[in-house]
């Protein structure tokens, strides 16, 4: 990819590499299998997320780890993601507190070891959570639901990125239920969950019985009808994903338009990623973890489309890495955390409003492994 570039940005991706293999170097030697989600007094605990092993973000750090063994070969990445899969059986096991994310936690963990290594009881742990995934679709409004409780009828945008795990069970079983579950979700979302202008609602609430939409409230944005920036590139690299999986032209035009959507706001904001792009100018929040996704669907787009059009998504997403480089990164080796100014809702606690989190690092990384031909494609 770096061919688009001229070569003082090409030295500037092969810069910013060098640092993140010197400071995962030294994370992983102290961090090892740990489930880190957020750094407390710049420190990674284990663990330290609101439902423990069931928390949707405990496959991020085991995604950063194989990244980086498929980049560089080196030995204790691979030791370190194999002790956090291997942790994560006691969520498969305990069940009732797994929800929609099942593709985060296993894509990253048990799906990635067997591509890598081919690992016959990774694969049965990916097959498992592929089919808790595909047990919650909902054939009356096809839709996948999302959380557990009362929320029968919810569905959100998030679940955009757990669909590969469908399509990768699919092919690995020649059986074409997952795929069909994938996109019918993917249709709907389409219908109920992404503007004319490419703006996307977080939430649709689904009568379970009927499929028909009951309303779109605020979910982690700022209200409803706001423009929660996460929320726009879950669906942004998630709708890409989905057209790299099925072929099917629908996804990667409307991958399209969230993204000119997308990056028009970044554009119009130094390419410093606001929380919502529909919220007050004051008080200012920015999450990184939405531009750091929103880089990744970007580049997945520039794979898929004609040469006189990737420039706009290339351009984009560089500009977006190095303004939030520039601005949020701690390469400091001795506090956790890479990209800070993640921020998990708009109306969240205080101590997740501008803070390094784990999926931020993972996208941030799984980007400059990308623009250097370094990745995998662990979705």
């Amino acid at each position: 990819m770096l061919n688009f570039l001229p070569e003082d940005d090409r030295q500037w991706v092969r810069q910013t590499y060098y640092k993140i293999q010197e400071k995962m170097q030294i994370q992983c030697r102290r961090i090892g299998d740990m489930i880190p989600f957020i750094p407390r007094d710049g420190r990674y605990k284990d663990l330290d997320t609101p439902t423990g092993i069931f928390w949707w973000t405990n496959g991020f750090w085991s995604g950063i780890l194989w990244q980086m063994h498929h980049a560089t070969g080196e030995g204790c990445y691979r030791t370190a993601a194999e002790g956090v899969e291997k942790r994560m059986d006691d969520a498969l096991a305990g069940f009732m507190g797994l929800h929609h994310d099942v593709g985060f936690q296993w894509l990253h963990t048990a799906v990635a070891n067997y591509r890598l290594t081919g690992n016959e009881q990774s694969k049965a742990r990916g097959l498992h959570a592929a089919t808790l995934l595909a047990g919650r679709y909902n054939p009356a409004g096809k839709f996948i639901r999302a959380w557990n409780k009362d929320m029968t009828g919810w569905m959100i945008i998030d679940c955009m990125m757990n669909l590969p795990i469908l399509y990768w069970a699919g092919k690995e079983l020649g059986d074409p239920r997952f795929a069909y579950i994938a996109e019918s979700h993917a249709d709907t979302v389409i219908a109920y969950g992404v503007r004319p202008d490419g703006s996307c609602n977080h939430i649709s609430i689904m009568d379970p019985i009927t499929g028909e939409c009951l309303e779109n409230p605020a979910g982690q944005g700022y209200e409803s009808g706001s423009s929660w920036s996460r929320g726009q590139a879950w669906a942004l690299y998630g709708f890409a994903l989905s057209y790299l999986h099925s072929g099917e032209r629908r996804y990667l035009d409307i991958a399209k338009r969230i993204a000119h959507y997308f990056i028009a706001n970044l554009a119009m904001n130094d390419w410093l990623p606001p929380a919502d792009f529909r919220a007050p100018s004051e008080p200012v929040k920015h999450d990184t973890t939405a531009a750091m996704c929103a880089c990744c669907g970007m580049l997945e787009i520039t794979k898929h489309v004609g040469e006189h059009e990737k420039a706009l998504y290339f351009r984009a997403a560089l500009n977006t890495l190095k303004a939030c480089v520039d601005a949020f990164c701690d390469w400091d080796s001795n506090r956790d955390g890479i990209m800070g100014q993640g921020t998990s809702q708009y109306h969240g606690k205080e101590d997740q409003l501008h803070v390094p989190i784990i999926y931020g690092d993972y996208f941030f990384v799984e980007a400059i492994l990308r623009l250097l031909e370094k990745d995998f494609l662990i979705w």
